[in-house]
């Protein structure tokens, strides 16, 4: 089976993990900007971080014959240094007419602070006027008003609600974003997050439509092949292939698609060529590369 991770740091892997990630059937990928574990103190950081998501993890992906998108925007995180975070909304609409970029994002509240939610509707409005969707971070604390506080947000500013994205759901935040037509998103993430079991409960419970399940593996203790094991366990109890295609393919690129930039006819293995360069580097570090045959 063929499987899509719309939501995971691939800046703060390793190359095995794509090796790895391939062999499982990963095919595709979006990765999301976000906060890099230390704030960043000055406006070129951001464009270095922004260049290497549309540039070498583009090519790094693809080595492993792995699809690469990304999103783009200031994390919640970092929205709460005024001035840097005003630096930073200058340079995103640059940034969000590039090819592979495929969403605002992520972005939303951490500690659903005033700049926080300044410059969670400014991104909104971004969105709005690029025709782009949006990829919503729901905060590790305080979840439920995080939840409503976002779907205000988004309301607030008018964002199709279609176009939405809401990350991060659990048992209590769910049922929040059902009533509305946000799309459903639940991270599978050791200890703070969502397990594979509570996941594959959540499917019986409520139902595929607009589900969409990620690993949001980055620099901390998290799994890159979660998708792949989300997918066998819900194999295991008793949900079909097509229902594992629909919440673990199509539904992630569904939501996507509506940048224009991607769509399920798109996604696909590519070629592996390992002797390709970017920016003459190499990801084979002189081992071996691999060339396949078109």
């Amino acid at each position: 089976m063929q499987y899509f991770d719309p939501h995971i740091h691939m800046l703060s892997r390793t190359t095995d993990d794509y090796q790895n990630m391939a062999a499982a059937g990963v095919v595709g990928l979006v990765e999301p900007a976000f906060w890099n574990g230390q704030p960043r103190t000055q406006l070129g950081s951001f464009i270095d971080y922004f260049d290497s998501l549309i540039g070498w993890e583009h090519f790094r992906a693809s080595q492993f014959g792995i699809m690469h998108f990304c999103t783009m925007g200031l994390n919640s995180k970092e929205s709460n240094d005024i001035e840097l975070a005003e630096g930073v909304m200058k340079l995103l609409p640059r940034y969000c007419k590039k090819d592979n970029v495929v969403a605002v994002g992520e972005i939303g509240y951490d500690d659903i602070t005033p700049e926080e939610h300044r410059f969670f509707l400014e991104q909104l409005e971004l969105a709005k006027n690029e025709k782009l969707p949006v990829l919503v971070h729901t905060p590790h604390r305080d979840k439920v008003t995080g939840t409503i506080k976002t779907i205000e947000a988004i309301r607030e500013v008018g964002v199709p609600e279609e176009m939405v994205l809401i990350d991060h759901l659990n048992e209590q935040t769910l049922p929040l974003v059902l009533e509305t037509d946000c799309w459903r998103g639940h991270s599978i993430y050791p200890n703070t997050k969502m397990s594979e079991t509570r996941m594959v409960a959540l499917l019986q419970q409520y139902g595929l439509e607009k589900m969409v399940v990620n690993s949001a593996a980055d620099w901390g203790i998290s799994d890159p092949l979660a998708v792949p094991k989300t997918a066998q366990a819900m194999l295991d109890a008793g949900f079909s292939e097509q229902d594992v295609e629909l919440v673990m393919f199509k539904n992630p690129i569904n939501f996507y698609a509506q940048s224009g930039r991607i769509s399920l006819d798109m996604v696909r293995k590519t070629t592996i060529d390992q002797t390709k360069t970017y920016k003459d580097n190499r990801v084979t570090r002189g081992q071996t590369p691999i060339v396949e045959s078109e």
